[in-house]
């Protein structure tokens, strides 16, 4: 699954073109690397978000599209959150 759909998939992000614009600025990057929109998201992987005044790092559990539509699936775990500065680029 592409990176932007699983952000909107996974209520990560609002809408699809937030996640697109996020991504290219560099504000998402996949295992500690900057990515593309259409960058291919798999399970076990890490993605880190930068918002605007915290960074969330989180583990991709499931990554099937088909599944991250229905209500009880988890598609993700929390394995860092850091608050920033609002005037700090934290890329």
């Amino acid at each position: 699954m592409r990176i932007d759909k699983f952000l909107k998939a996974a209520r990560l992000v609002k809408r699809r073109t937030a996640a697109q614009e996020m991504i290219e600025v560099g504000a998402v990057r996949i295992d500690g690397r900057t990515c593309k929109s259409s960058a291919e998201v798999t399970e076990g992987r890490t993605i880190e978000i930068a918002y605007m005044a915290r960074v969330l790092k989180v583990k991709v559990l499931c990554a099937d599209e088909s599944l991250l539509k229905r209500p009880q699936t988890v598609p993700y775990e929390v394995t860092e959150e850091r608050q920033v500065s609002t005037d700090e680029r934290p890329w």
